[in-house]
């Protein structure tokens, strides 16, 4: 997703952020296998009631309290411990309510290490309103333009516990993935994964329910649903694993127009397959949704908003023109099907690792389309929305996901590093090998650090403290005397350098400044031009 977040926002955290983002003692000890969402949308009260069986592994002795998240207003009814073994009975859990999270209150050190377990939780409430979807989330209740109920939910950043009791945590995905059911007035709802009529259903549901099933590992945060006045058409692609299911719900009024504008999705899907590896979610299919909101990385039912317009809400954030050439929804929430959904941070102060990551795969794209060199320019034409207001890595354990400019800059230092290997080949093995080795799984900073230096073979450890641990960008300061070219870098950890080309009329060098002055010969005079390849200033 894309923020809108200005320079001078700040945050005072509190004990909810901690619980929030922290796994403390409520959590540490369990582990999500699988979630069983059943919900009931009462579209004229717009209200929700529901239930949602949480199977778990017990991976350490528990204390006797396990947290869930559910958020105000959102009330929870009951939790229930679902019987191990046949004849046994459900037990009646006691539950206890803190700011935005509930305390089951149990004996749970009776629970053997390393057995399975399920709670059901019960719950209702009037849902959070979202106030500008989807940067500030929550519930969407409109209207399309023929007076029909059009609903959803966007809820990154604001957590999936705004609408359903999860442990809403990104590090622990359900590692059997989940199933949805959707009641609403016999209305058609589409949600993730696969429809559980079949491939080719049509909108309709299954004795009054729109069941889904997804079979993967999914974040809380991508799991959404679309009630609308759908259309559907299906299609399929050979990929690189084989056949994948390609499927597309749109409002009605919108397919002639829609069957037109959704017809990149192949060619982008054979781009990133190139770049990055298979499309991570065979099993569960892509689909793009229309959407009342700009767009979201829902996992295998991906949000579209962009009202059928090239770029950015048909404008282009580089400034190149090129950003016009493709449509910036499409692709950018696309993109994180590799980077965020199947590779995820496991705190969300690591997010770049989603965002900025994914913001290069629209200069892969754009590659793919146009060429290298346009690709380039695409790139370097995001930097102009840098702010450097702050690290783009935020505080650990406080739910804290840092400066906005996790995107653009985390795209500028995927782009510098490529740059410095030199070698295109081998930078397309370290995407693929991202996905392949960390599949399905969530990661930190250090983790993918180590991965980049490991593969590409350079240093790389002040060049990321640079980027990702200050907001200052290196400021490469020279002048020219006596025939030499002194330079040094200013703003910069100690240690840093890059390998920077400057050019004077037809006299070249490459040097690698450091906070040090150093010197070359220099006969090209004194209009010295850098490599746009890095994010520097220069003065």
């Amino acid at each position: 997703m894309w923020y809108l977040l200005s320079a001078n926002t700040t945050f005072a955290f509190t004990h909810s952020d901690t619980l929030r983002g922290s796994n403390g003692s409520g959590r540490e000890w369990w582990d999500v296998m699988r979630y069983d969402l059943q919900i009931t949308i009462d579209t004229a009260n717009r209200m929700i009631s529901g239930s949602n069986t949480i199977t778990f592994k017990v991976l350490q002795t528990p204390n006797d309290s396990m947290q869930l998240d559910l958020q105000n207003p959102m009330e929870m009814d009951s939790v229930v411990l679902m019987p191990k073994n046949e004849g046994d009975r459900n037990q009646l859990l006691p539950i206890m309510h803190e700011e935005n999270v509930w305390w089951v209150k149990y004996p749970f050190h009776k629970l053997k290490k390393g057995e399975r377990y399920s709670i059901t939780v019960y719950y209702k409430g009037k849902p959070r309103a979202a106030v500008n979807p989807p940067w500030d989330g929550g519930f969407s209740w409109v209207q399309d333009n023929t007076g029909k109920p059009w609903i959803s939910v966007s809820c990154q950043g604001l957590g999936a516990s705004c609408w359903w009791p999860c442990k809403d945590a990104q590090w622990d995905e359900p590692d059997e993935g989940m199933a949805t059911r959707f009641a609403a007035s016999g209305m058609f709802v589409v949600s993730n994964g696969k429809n559980m009529k079949g491939d080719d259903a049509e909108p309709g549901t299954l004795n009054g329910i729109s069941g889904w099933v997804v079979n993967n590992p999914i974040n809380n945060y991508d799991v959404t649903f679309y009630l609308g006045d759908y259309i559907h058409w299906h299609d399929t692609i050979m990929g690189e694993k084989g056949k994948l299911d390609l499927d597309f719900y749109v409002l009605r009024p919108n397919e002639a127009r829609a069957r037109k504008h959704f017809a990149v999705v192949k060619k982008m899907i054979h781009c990133f397959e190139y770049w990055m590896g298979p499309y991570p979610f065979y099993e569960d299919g892509y689909k793009l949704v229309e959407s009342p909101y700009l767009g979201m990385e829902h996992q295998s039912a991906i949000a579209y908003g962009n009202k059928y317009n090239m770029g950015y809400a048909g404008g282009d954030r580089t400034g190149t023109g090129i950003g016009l050439e493709f449509d910036y929804i499409i692709v950018h929430e696309s993109g994180h099907e590799w980077f965020g959904n199947n590779i995820t941070a496991k705190d969300i102060a690591d997010n770049w690792i989603h965002e900025g990551i994914t913001c290069y795969t629209e200069a892969l794209f754009a590659e793919c389309l146009l060429g290298r060199e346009k690709a380039f320019q695409y790139c370097q034409g995001e930097w102009r929305g840098i702010q450097n207001d702050k690290p783009v890595i935020g505080k650990y354990g406080i739910n804290d996901e840092g400066s906005n400019d996790m995107y653009d800059k985390g795209a500028a230092i995927v782009h510098m590093i490529r740059v410095m290997m030199n070698d295109d080949e081998k930078f397309r093995s370290l995407l693929r090998g991202l996905n392949k080795d960390f599949y399905h799984q969530s990661v930190t900073t250090e983790q993918i650090e180590n991965y980049f230096i490991a593969k590409s073979g350079l240093d790389l450890r002040t060049f990321f403290d640079q980027y990702l641990r200050t907001p200052n960008i290196p400021k490469l300061e020279y002048y020219v005397k006596d025939n030499q070219l002194n330079f040094r870098f200013l703003k910069a950890v100690g240690g840093f350098s890059l390998p920077i080309t400057v050019s004077a009329g037809s006299t070249t060098a490459l040097i690698k400044p450091t906070s040090e002055w150093q010197q070359v010969k220099w006969k090209g005079g004194y209009n010295v031009t850098f490599s746009k390849d890095f994010l520097i200033r220069v003065e």
